[in-house]
């Protein structure tokens, strides 16, 4: 979680100036595509929202393939909806969030954040991680609980932080 996009320098969420609220998303490309991510972007969000500042939707793009990508996958969803309100912009620079913006939803889980905490030699190494991504994404309401129950042995949790676990992901689902 952070800020780009924007001219003022060390943002906050309290003086964010004209930054947008995103996420900087480290992936491999021998595993996904960037044109899948666009993809799983396009499908997961509402491009014709329009939205404040803060909130807006934007691609932020590190290269040309990117950015020629971004804009070919946006002119089909244009094509299909009509007017969009998400951008495609360069980054310039990415900040981090406050560190209570991190991985929001599990840190409102104090037994989950602490168990997980002690795996990591500090907070960004917590932040980093995969299983508190994904994690966070599950206690967030994303995922499935059948894909929760194929991987939740990688997240290095003990029996008691998996059950856990899985009654919180069982009531955002509504099947307690």
């Amino acid at each position: 979680m952070g800020y780009a996009g924007g001219t003022q320098k060390n943002p906050t969420y309290h003086n964010l100036g004209d930054h947008t609220e995103t996420v900087q998303l480290e992936y491999d490309d021998r595993k996904i595509s960037y044109e899948e991510l666009l993809n799983l972007f396009w499908q997961n969000h509402n491009p014709a929202a329009a939205r404040p500042l803060q909130y807006t939707s934007v691609i932020f793009y590190q290269d040309e393939n990117q950015a020629e990508l971004a804009q070919q996958t946006m002119q089909k969803i244009r094509e299909r909806r009509g007017r969009l309100y998400t951008r495609v912009e360069p980054l310039e620079t990415f900040y981090r969030a406050e560190d209570y913006h991190q991985k929001y939803y599990l840190q409102r889980i104090p037994q989950l954040t602490k168990e997980l905490r002690l795996q990591y030699s500090d907070f960004r190494s917590f932040v980093d991680s995969t299983a508190a991504a994904r994690i966070n994404g599950y206690v967030a309401g994303y995922g499935t609980m059948d894909t929760l129950r194929n991987e939740i042995a990688d997240f290095g949790l003990s029996a008691a932080a998996e059950h856990l676990l899985l009654e919180i992901v069982s009531t955002v689902h509504g099947r307690k």
